[in-house]
């Protein structure tokens, strides 16, 4: 079996989809080889001679693109798909339930695609998880962001000149993003209040020294797959109010508020940004699928009123040699449940995880949320 990985194609995006590392692990099994587009690695500090070191087969676009197995960062450009062949493997985040394109491509040209945003949130499935290990990367660097566009100490300082107080900081969402934000701010010394309508997660705040946003009028809100329920629009109205009126005390908000293929929750309104002080910050997580706050534009920075949102884009790219990592294991332990004793490919659909994360196989689309 022939594992390839290519350089990606948005020209934003740093990280790589399989670390030397891993290639070092697919390449000690019999009778799998692993090919490099040369220079693959270079953005998230991979050399081509760390992979040949490795045991990869450092060579061309087309070569590594033809190889049996593809595996990938972000999903494909039209351009690659339609270089795609028939009953070859793809494995990569394809954002299977909102981009029906590439969908209906990657099944005209007969890929068996797998989706890794599709991975099942269970506990065999956890090593393989990379909406989480991507999540945990969005939120360290969303907090890095946040204190050096804050312009100010985090943690209290106590000079001859005086006493500089804590930063105020509110992480809005406690998925894996939000408590890695929460557990960063306080690492900084900050004075950090967490927010989600999931009652399980204020334990997970306090345990990282936050402050829970406890909203007790809101019922606890958890839904299927751990994450949180749609809220009606009244609860909906009540949540933002609250959080309006505790966001204008804060120095810095973050938000991380979302649900994979579903439009972010609106929490911030364009009033309640007006109420914060000047030289506030926002860092919106959840721009690329419309915003938690009513004035984010992704991939901008907007001011108003003197608060500064930001909607930044692919954040885990800005930490692309620890974000390659962490996706890299996912793929290669998700490989795993894919290679034979022999090396061969040999997918067993009865598996519940590869049956979960395939989109595409045979030409036709597959699951029920898979957009069509």
């Amino acid at each position: 079996m022939k594992v390839g990985v290519t350089k990606e194609a948005s020209e934003r995006e740093r990280r790589v989809a399989l670390v030397p590392d891993s290639v070092r692990s697919l390449t000690d099994r019999e009778g799998v080889e692993v090919l490099i587009e040369s220079g693959a690695g270079d953005a998230a500090g991979f050399p081509d001679s760390a992979y040949s070191d490795a045991g990869a087969t450092v060579t061309s676009h087309d070569d590594a693109a033809g190889a049996d197995v593809l595996l990938a960062v972000s999903r494909p450009s039209g351009e690659e798909i339609g270089g795609m062949k028939s009953g070859q493997v793809l494995i990569a985040h394809l954002d299977p339930w909102t981009s029906t394109e590439t969908n209906n491509a990657l099944a005209g040209a007969g890929v068996t695609a797998f989706a890794m945003e599709a991975i099942p949130r269970t506990t065999r499935a956890q090593a393989m998880d990379s909406l989480s290990s991507q999540a945990a990367a969005a939120g360290y660097a969303a907090t890095l962001l946040a204190a050096r566009e804050s312009g100010r100490f985090w943690g209290m300082l106590t000079t001859a000149a005086g006493t500089i107080r804590p930063a105020k900081v509110l992480v809005l969402g406690a998925g894996v993003a939000g408590l890695q934000a929460i557990a960063t701010a306080k690492r900084l010394g900050a004075i950090v209040t967490g927010f989600d309508i999931r009652r399980a997660a204020w334990e997970q705040i306090a345990s990282l020294g936050g402050r829970p946003l406890e909203l007790d009028f809101i019922p606890d809100a958890e839904g299927e797959g751990g994450y949180a329920r749609p809220l009606t629009d009244e609860e909906n109205e009540q949540v933002r109010e609250a959080i309006g009126e505790n966001a204008a005390g804060q120095d810095v908000v973050i938000t991380t508020a979302a649900i994979p293929g579903r439009p972010a929750p609106l929490l911030i309104t364009a009033k309640a940004v007006e109420g914060m002080a000047p030289g506030s910050v926002i860092v919106d997580l959840a721009a690329e699928t419309g915003g938690n706050c009513e004035v984010t534009e992704p991939g901008e920075t907007v001011v108003v009123n003197g608060v500064e949102v930001i909607g930044p884009l692919d954040l885990p790219a800005e930490l692309p040699g620890h974000a390659s990592q962490l996706y890299s294991k996912n793929l290669e332990n998700l490989l795993d449940l894919m290679v034979g004793e022999d090396g061969s490919l040999e997918i067993d659909f009865g598996d519940d995880i590869l049956d979960a994360a395939c989109i595409t196989r045979d030409g036709e689309i597959r699951g029920e949320r898979t957009a069509r």
